[in-house]
Formats: structure tokens, sequence, C-alpha cells
């Protein structure tokens, strides 16, 4: 604040810090404020400048924790004075003075003696206090004191406490529920024009106002069980539903309709019978009927919000004609309610004749609408198809009729359901085929056309006109036209086509050969790379075949367009209705469970129409995700299915959970395995494997072996880690040198939500490990990443613990699991000469930096097989090194935060007898050596042979505690 030239406040505020002590303050203030007050009684004495002086005087006395109860008017008039510092001291002092006005104002509003305009003036004061602050008004006072304004007589008065009161609920319901039947009687009297001055009745209508307000209070309560209060208030909600018509008289419509559109909220708040709601659902079916453009919009906003309630859907239904024809109305504003309504009430039964509508549409459509269109279209098309060639049908559609407009997440969702689904691959080549036929063709269009061809044009050979030879020019015809990008895509294209038309074809080879060395000088470098290493290609003949195999199927993923049309800008109608498509699960499209491909490789499970998803697209091709075998051909229908625990539940370990429900029984056995990466069979329950916390450990058990899960992510990146009848817990990682991040899925299998979820990494010394908090709650089929970063410190062969536990609604399970960040995730394969690795090996002369031992116990193998053991570890075998074709001679490097370590291992065998080697291993750091050599041991060694135990093992910290329960 600028106090230069007021000589009287800085002698003042100079007078109170010199002080001793808190009485002579009190003094020196009371003194003060006498004078202040005795000035301010002269006020017509006072200068401007004299004004602004004490009210800063008063203003830092406030600060101080005194009481002001004067000047508060002086203040105020400061507000208008000329000058701007004078302005501001008014501004600042009546921000900070209003707090102190709030108990007199409450006194004025509860006092019997005041006139009905100062209580009225003093409820909407107060309410602008509270407003400002929500501490001038004590709920635990004032919650009685609000029933008994409810009493009021005076409907001005009365007005005023309401909007006081839809303030106080807003924040605290809980603290007002004396204040509900209060409400309803006020209600009640107003309907029944019971004691209404004719000054407050609008067009007929009893204060409207005081009606809307009241049942906005009422809809901040959770629904009302008294039996007697909720049939009251039924009775008048039924008669505002019944009173309420279109009239001619534009002033009474607005009321009356403000009256009844907060009515309906209330109907729908409170839940009411489905023959009330029908009867609100058929009363809005009129408004949209109707000529006045505004009613019609209100009827369709509306209608759109009794999308939210259970049991309402069929009778929406029977106005879609109409709300298809305001479709068409001359107010963008209707056109978009209309058209989100349509997008709220689809599902299988009306689906197909909604997009054949939307379809229509999109070619007259308002260019500024037409991109919400196209999306919601797609959105419909995807999950309510009723088989998936119409599915395919719609957006080449789509496309044809709105391709500027057409997103490419809708393009690119088309191609992943082609790849998914042998069945569809022909029929969308072939009609994409047909669309590039037509004179005008979109890029998009193009782009679809190109992959769906290059891809799967080999299965169309045998049509007419639809030979390798012929499906080439009909693409190049359009790649002149098309951008950069699209090129690099169509020259994708054509090495496929080129590669299916193996025994070559000279002529076909001839043309694309002359594309591909006519682009290798072009200015793009994606274009340039592409036509060179296509053109190398192309020169290997059938063994191209392998190279450019066909596209793997896709992982399930939750559907960008599903993000897309939620994050759409729009009112609240617009989100409630999207968000009622996200919750909605049943859909009548095929969903096809662990598929083969016709080449006879395995791919993750291909996308379902229930819950769908998107991948990107890398300049023009599509995302590669290769994962391991999965089981025969599933197809099931997902129209109100509850399927079993036979669906993919993790596929890349970035997929949603396909499941519906989990079994009857906690205890039931799934009749399936629904491991997809190479898991081991389903066995008996691990009874090591899991603490339940409460002791019930027989109520919820693991569905196979955590043991072998473990083992398994030792030797691969990703893969099941824990899995029981309600949650599966998946792990991929990735590593570089001493880093890696480990991404931990947590998967709710159950239709309950998993609560008080908690995850905790025990890291050993060794490692670096940090986790983010793992949230407490869980949905339903839903399921959480949780992103692990990992830096190796040294070597050591511990490994973390992951405690963890969740409650089902009916017990806390709880499991310490071993994480598989073992040592050989650090190790990279270091190839080496003969003579670097002798060199090497003759430096290190003996222990610590060179350790041998003879391992007994060995589980017998052969040498092919002990290679391709340390391969799978990473440490890279040289055969011929060693002259003893026994022996095995390998190299590996260890990275650790201090840096790179060459690893030498040496393994020699006896023929005669497989179960007894010597192993020796050097390296620079006798630590590593140790643990290397300790670690290749452990992997030899036939577990099964020998007692496990924690001081053997040379196990410490966390790992040494699980080992020592296991």
């Amino acid at each position: 604040m600028a106090l230069s030239g007021m000589r009287g406040l800085s002698v003042f505020i100079s007078d109170v810090r010199n002080c001793q002590n808190k009485e002579q303050e009190r003094l020196r203030v009371d003194k003060e404020l006498a004078n202040i007050r005795t000035k301010f009684k002269h006020e017509k004495g006072l200068t401007p400048y004299e004004k602004k002086k004490y009210v800063w005087k008063m203003l830092y006395i406030y600060m101080l924790g005194y009481d002001v109860d004067f000047g508060h008017m002086e203040t105020v008039a400061l507000i208008s004075a000329p000058k701007y510092a004078e302005k501001q001291v008014g501004n600042v002092g009546g921000k900070e003075f209003s707090e102190s006005l709030a108990p007199d104002v409450q006194k004025l509003l509860i006092s019997s003696s005041c006139r009905p305009l100062v209580r009225k003036k003093a409820a909407l004061c107060l309410l602008r206090l509270y407003r400002k602050n929500a501490d001038v008004v004590n709920v635990e006072g004032w919650s009685d004191r609000m029933a008994q304004l409810l009493d009021e007589r005076d409907i001005g008065v009365l007005t005023a406490v309401m909007s006081l009161l839809v303030s106080l609920v807003a924040n605290n319901p809980d603290g007002y529920w004396n204040c509900v039947s209060k409400c309803v009687k006020i209600i009640e009297r107003l309907t029944r024009s019971q004691d209404i001055p004719q000054e407050y009745t609008y067009y007929g209508i009893p204060s409207p106002w005081l009606q809307v307000k009241t049942m906005r209070v009422l809809q901040y309560f959770p629904s009302i069980e008294d039996p007697n209060i909720r049939k009251s208030l039924f009775e008048v909600l039924q008669r505002i539903l019944m009173g309420t018509d279109v009239v001619k008289n534009v002033n009474k419509n607005n009321a009356s309709h403000a009256v009844l559109f907060e009515a309906l909220s209330l109907v729908m708040h409170l839940d009411a019978e489905k023959d009330m709601m029908s009867q609100c659902v058929a009363l809005l079916g009129k408004f949209i009927a109707v000529r006045e453009p505004n009613i019609r919009y209100l009827g369709l906003e509306n209608m759109t919000r009794m999308l939210l309630v259970a049991d309402v859907q069929e009778s929406i239904k029977r106005h879609q004609a109409q709300i298809i024809t305001s479709l068409k109305d001359p107010d963008i504003s209707i056109r978009r309610r209309s058209l989100d309504l349509l997008y709220g009430m689809c599902d299988v039964t009306n689906a197909k004749d909604i997009v054949e509508e939307l379809l229509q549409y999109l070619t007259t459509a308002d260019f500024a609408i037409r991109e919400e269109l196209a999306l919601k279209a797609a959105i419909l098309a995807e999950k309510f198809a009723p088989d998936l060639s119409w599915y395919v049908d719609v957006i080449l559609q789509l496309i044809e009729k709105a391709g500027d407009f057409v997103s490419d997440d809708i393009w690119y969702r088309v191609v992943q359901f082609v790849t998914n689904n042998e069945d569809l691959q022909a029929y969308a080549a072939a009609t994409a085929r047909d669309y590039l036929d037509k004179p005008a063709v979109h890029e998009t269009m193009v782009k679809v056309a190109g992959y769906l061809l290059g891809e799967y044009s080999h299965l169309l050979a045998r049509r007419p006109g639809c030979s390798p030879r012929e499906i080439f020019p009909i693409i190049h015809d359009k790649f002149p036209n098309v951008a950069t990008s699209t090129k690099a895509l169509l020259l994708s294209a054509y090495i496929k086509i080129l590669m299916h038309s193996q025994p070559g074809d000279p002529e076909l080879q001839k043309q694309v050969l002359s594309v591909f060395k006519k682009y290798e000088t072009y200015l793009d470098a994606e274009v340039q790379q592409r036509a060179i290493e296509y053109f190398v290609l192309s020169q290997k003949g059938p063994s191209m075949v392998d190279i450019m195999a066909e596209m793997p199927k896709f992982p399930e993923r939750q559907s960008a367009l599903l993000k897309k049309a939620e994050d759409t800008d729009g009112d609240a109608a617009e989100l409630s209705a999207t968000k009622l498509r996200l919750q909605q699960q049943t859909s009548n499209a095929v969903v096809v469970v662990n598929q083969h491909s016709a080449n006879g490789t395995s791919h993750p499970a291909p996308l379902s129409s229930v819950s769908s998803g998107t991948r990107n697209i890398d300049r023009g091709f599509l995302e590669q995700s290769q994962v391991g075998p999965q089981h025969n051909d599933v197809p099931v229908k997902a129209a109100g299915m509850v399927q079993s625990l036979t669906a993919d539940l993790l596929g890349d370990l970035l997929a949603p959970l396909a499941i519906e429900a989990a079994p009857a029984s906690v205890a039931a056995t799934p009749t399936t395995a629904i491991l997809p990466l190479e898991e081991p069979p389903v066995g008996p329950a691990d009874p090591l494997a899991l603490a339940v916390l409460d002791g019930n450990s027989s109520s919820v058990q693991p569905v196979g072996s955590t043991s072998d899960w473990f083992n398994a992510l030792c030797k691969k990146d990703s893969g099941v880690l824990y899995e029981d009848p309600f949650i599966q817990i998946g792990i991929k990682g990735e590593w570089r040198g001493p880093q890696g991040r480990v991404v931990i899925f947590l998967g709710n299998k159950h239709t309950v939500a998993l609560t008080s979820v908690r995850a905790i990494v025990l890291p050993p010394s060794h490692l670096r490990m940090q986790l983010p908090p793992v949230p407490e709650l869980i949905p339903p089929r839903a399921q959480v990443q949780c992103p692990l970063d990992v830096l190796s410190l040294h070597a050591s062969r511990e490994v973390p613990v992951l405690d963890f536990s969740y409650n089902n609604s009916a017990v806390t399970v709880g499991s310490k699991l071993r994480l598989p960040v073992v040592m050989s995730k650090f190790l990279q394969p270091a190839p080496i000469s003969s003579a670097d690795f002798v060199a090497i090996w003759r430096s290190l002369a003996g222990p610590p930096n060179k350790l041998q031992e003879v391992v007994r116990g060995v589980n017998p193998m052969l040498i092919s097989e002990m290679t391709e053991l340390f391969n799978m570890f990473h440490i890279c075998v040289s055969p011929g090194l060693d002259p003893n074709p026994n022996n095995i001679v390998a190299a590996t490097t260890f990275f650790s935060e201090s840096g790179a370590t060459l690893c030498l291992v040496r393994v020699e065998t006896d023929p005669a007898d497989r179960t007894q080697l010597r192993l020796t291993v050097a390296s620079t750091d006798a630590s590593t050596t140790f643990e290397l050599k300790e670690y290749i041991k452990e992997q030899l060694v036939d577990i099964s042979s020998i007692t496990a135990n924690p001081a053997t093992l040379g196990f410490t910290g966390p790992a040494a505690a699980l080992a020592g329960l296991l």
C-alpha cells in the first residue's frame, strides 16, 4: 500500500510498534479509535485526505486483530471518490471490513422486529458475504435458524432466504436435512396458490422463481427416504407435469417451462417410478414437435438428460422420427442437440437406422458440425455393428462423403478391425478397390485402400480385374496427387503387392521397380529411404516373403475415438450423453478371442467391439506388436453375455480387460488357460505364493504357480506375474544398460471395484527403484498401469519384492511377489574374437577376479541346450573358441551405475556325466565375478534336487525374508 505523504499514519504505526507490552498497545489503539470516532461524527469538516488517512488507520487496527465496529459507511463512501488513492483504500477497506459485518447482518435477518424489506436485503447481503468467504456462516448454528426462516410467510423474504439456502446446501447438504420437509411444504403452498400475493404471481404462475430455487435445493440432497415426504413431493411434481402446456404467450411459456424443467431434473434425481418417467418423456415429446425453437431446444436437451435414467430409453425411441426431423432444423443449436440425443439413445436395436440417417445428413450438414457428426457415426458403427462388414461399409461411406472431416483415428480403427478378423479381409479389400474406381477419391480413402490392398489384395487374385498386375495401376493412378506421407504408405503397398505376386510377374516387377528407382532421389527423406530400401528388397525374390510378412494382429486397446468424443467441447447435456456411451457395456458386435492368422503365426487377441482401442500409425505403416502363441479360435457374442475366464486378459500388457464377470465362486478354477504369453499350464494353486492378511488363506488362491510365472519372466520381458479369480498382475519391462523401466499392470477381473489397493516395492541394496503411489481403488473390469524405474548400482542376485494387497468386498487378500528384476536383465551379449578372449583370460590370473567351481547336481542337458540357455540370459556363446566340443566359451557385459564390465565364461562338461561340470568366470570386478558365477550356477542346477535355504542361497534383505517364507 502506498503510504507516502500520510505522516499521521506513519507516526501511529511507529507508536504501536514501540509499545513494550500488549496492554500499552491496546491503550494506544483505543485512544486512536476514540479520536477517529470523534472525527467521523463531524464528517462534513473532514477533507478526502483525512478520510483516507483514518480509514487506513482503521484497516491497520483491524489487521492487528482488534474489532472495528464503526466507520464502515465512511469506507464504502470512499469507493466512489474521484481520486484513485481514495478509491483504492475504499476497495481494500471494504473487502477487509465486510467479514466483520456478518454477525450484524445475521442478527438483522433473524430479527422479528425488522421490516421485511430489511430482512430480504440482509439475506442477500449474507449470501454475497458467504460467496466471498464461507466461514462467515457457522453451519452448526445456522441449520435450525434456516429451518425457522423457511416458515416465513412473506414471499420476498422467503425468495431471498431460499437463494441463501441454495448456496449453503451446495457446500454442505448434510447440515440442512431439517430443511427438506419445509421445502416440500413451500412447493405445495406455491402449486396450490395458497396465500400468494398478487404481486408475486407472474402470468398466473405463483412465484416461479421461488419454485425453481426450492426444487434446486432439493436436488442437492440424496434420495429422500421418508415415505410421507416422498409421497407429498411426488404429488406436487405430478401436478406440475400435468399443469404445464405450450401457450401462445412467450412470457408465460418461459416461466412455466422454467418450473417444468426444474421439476424434470428433480424427478430424475429422485429416481421416480417408471410411469412418471414415461410421462416426462411423453411431455418432452410434445415440446420437440412445436414450432417455437427455444421450446424445441429445451425439449431435446432435457430428453438427452433423461437418458441417464434407467428404463426410459424405450420411451425415448418412440420419438426417434421427430428427433431425426430436428436434425434438419435451420437452427444449428437444435441440430447439435438432436445429434447428441441420437447418439445417446442409440443401441443395438436402432443403430442401423440412426447411422444411415447420419450418413445421409452428412452430405448436407454444416461444416461446423461435420467433424462431430462423422466421429459419432463412427463410434456408433463400431459399438453396435450387427456384423463387421457393415462397419467397414459405414466407415468407407464416411470417408467418401466427408473425407476432410474424418480424423486419422477413424481409418486407423477400421484397419485394426480388418487386420484382426481374417473373414473380413477379402471383403474389405474388394470394397476399397471398388471405391478407387470412382472418378474423385479422397486422400483418406487412398490411404485406407492402399493399406488394405497392399496387405490383402492377394486374396482377390482369382477375381476378374483383381490380379496384382491390375491392382497396381489402380493404386498408382492416385500416387501423383497425394501428400508425401501417403506416398510413403503407397510405396509400402507396392512392395507388398510385388511380394504377393511370387513367383514373380516380370511386367509387374518392372513397373514397381521403375517407381522405386524414380523416387530414390525424392526430396522427402522418408519417401526416398523407402524407395531405396524397397528397391533392394525387391531383388531378393522369394526370400522377400519372410521380410515383408503379413501384419500381425493388434492387441486390444481402449478406443481413441471414445476418448476424443468425451474431450469434444460441449455443454453438460453433450457430456452426459458421451459419458453414458462409455458406461454402456452391451453390444451386438462379434468378439473374436485368441485367433490364429492364416500364415500360422500367432498374435494377440484381436480388437473387440466391446472394448475398443486404437494404435498409432508410424508414417503410413501401423506398428507391429509380436506376442506369443494363443489358443484356438473362440468367437463369442458380446450382447448381454457374462463371459468366462477364457479371454486374453493381458494382451500385450496394454489392453483393457475383456472379462465381464468373476466366477460365481471365488474358489472356482477356470476351465481354460487365460495366459497369452507362453505361460505354463494352469495347475494347482501354489500354497506358498499367497498370504491372506485375515488368515483365510483357503478363500482366494492363485490360479497357477507363481514360481513358474516368475521363472518365465526371468527369461522374457512381458507376461503374467500373478493371477487369482479377482485380479491379474502383469509385467512388461524395457532394459537399456544399467537402467530399466518395468510397467506393472493391475487388472480387476471382477464386476465389483477392488478397494484398499496397496502396492509397495521392497528393493534390495543393489537396486535403486521408484514406484509412484498406486490408486487405492481399481474400478470393475479396469486396469491400472504403474511404471517402476530401476537403476543397477552393482552386481547382485537378490531380487526386489512386491508387497501387494487388496480388498474384494468379502476378504482382504495379500501377497508378496518376487519381481523378475534379475542380473541377466543388465547383461548384454558381447561377441569376442579368439585372440581377444585369450588375451583377457590370461590377464585375469586368479581369485578374486577369476573364480572356478565344480558344480554338481546339474540339470542334464546337451551342449546345444546349454548354449540356448546362455543366449536366453544374454550371455553370448562363441562356438569354436574352445578346441574341445564339450566345452562352452562365452562373453557378456554387465552394466551398472559405475560402468560396463566385460565378463568371460568357460564351462567344461563331461559327456559321461552330464550332472556335473566345471564353471569358470572372470572379470575385472571381483564382486561381479562372484555374483555372475553364482547366478549361472543357479540356472544350471536342478533346483528340485536341492533343499532351498536362505543362508545357503546367499540372499539378504527382503529377498531373504521372502526366501525364508518359501
